[in-house]
């Protein structure tokens, strides 16, 4: 209750207040105490997570086997079982990691991600050439941006929608950007990277979201007709950006890797929708290889193709 009332205190403030400040800080302690905890007792918690999630409240259940089916329609029940429950344990687990972002050091975050291949993108960085790039739900989508820019080599720019709650939406963006990753929302993707034109940077794009039905490109995405985002492939071919893939896997427990994979040099040489289909294409490879480490919650089908007139 107590928490409750701060958090409408906190909409009803403005700003720039000292007050507001100060409550958010306040507010943000349980999370701030999440992220000092080890590792192991970190785990412990996601465990219990996972089990009274799965287990006793079945949170999105339905969604997530539902999605699970239909992306693998020939698996038994106990192959769409075993996916959902390593994908329950695997998103409490990024959950909670996403709070050692307030908590951590550079060399201790450094340690918890490998980009095993940064020389594909030697050539972008010796000619300081700008570009995108393309990545989904995969492991720890947090953690990644921030791991990517302790390398140094370019200045990572990220992509996100604003949240209404103004203390989450601050408490985000100070996660996110402690690191210096730099970021933006989507409604401001193509004015700031306008301004940014002549700095060298790396814009990074989660692109297996969900569109509206009618401005979307469609395609056949896990087996399914699947509505797609193509703003990433429109900005990358206005700036004449190449576009670089990541590849991103879980080895184990709290370790992600990301390889790199360019999709093209120039992505106004392409063929419309070039970008768009490939880089489905290999997130649906990276799925299959590793289903569990992506986000079956997120209600992806919920619109049908609209019929052809």
């Amino acid at each position: 209750m107590f928490l409750g009332a701060i958090g409408i205190l906190l909409s009803a403030l403005n700003e720039t207040c000292f007050l507001k400040k100060f409550l958010f800080y306040i507010y943000a302690i349980p999370f701030f105490v999440l992220g000092m905890l080890p590792y192991p007792v970190l785990y412990m918690f996601s465990n219990l997570l996972y089990y009274l999630a799965f287990y006793v409240i079945g949170y999105r259940k339905k969604v997530v086997y539902g999605n699970i089916r239909n992306a693998f329609p020939t698996y038994t029940e106990q192959q769409v079982e075993a996916i959902a429950k390593k994908f329950y344990k695997h998103l409490f687990d990024v959950f909670l990691e996403t709070f050692k972002l307030l908590t951590c050091s550079a060399k201790e975050l450094y340690k918890k991600g490998v980009y095993p291949n940064f020389e594909v993108i030697q050539p972008f960085i010796d000619k300081k050439q700008s570009f995108i790039i393309l990545t989904g739900h995969m492991g720890n989508w947090e953690w990644l941006p921030s791991i990517w820019h302790l390398e140094k080599t370019v200045q990572i720019c990220g992509i996100y929608h604003k949240l209404s709650s103004p203390f989450f939406e601050w408490l985000t963006f100070k996660m996110r950007t402690r690191m210096g990753v730099h970021l933006f929302t989507m409604e401001n993707t193509l004015r700031e990277m306008v301004a940014q034109r002549n700095e060298f940077t790396a814009t990074g794009f989660i692109a297996d979201q969900t569109p509206s039905a009618q401005n979307a490109h469609w395609l056949t995405f896990l087996n399914q007709d699947t509505p797609v985002f193509i703003g990433a492939e429109k900005i990358a071919k206005k700036f004449k950006y190449p576009v670089v893939y990541c590849h991103v896997t879980k080895p184990r427990r709290g370790y992600y890797e990301c390889r790199l994979e360019v999709l093209c040099d120039d992505a106004s040489t392409t063929d419309d929708f070039y970008v768009t289909n490939i880089f489905h294409k290999k997130l649906e490879k990276d799925i299959i290889h590793q289903p569990e480490i992506w986000l079956w919650s997120h209600r992806r089908w919920k619109h049908k193709r609209p019929a052809k007139d």
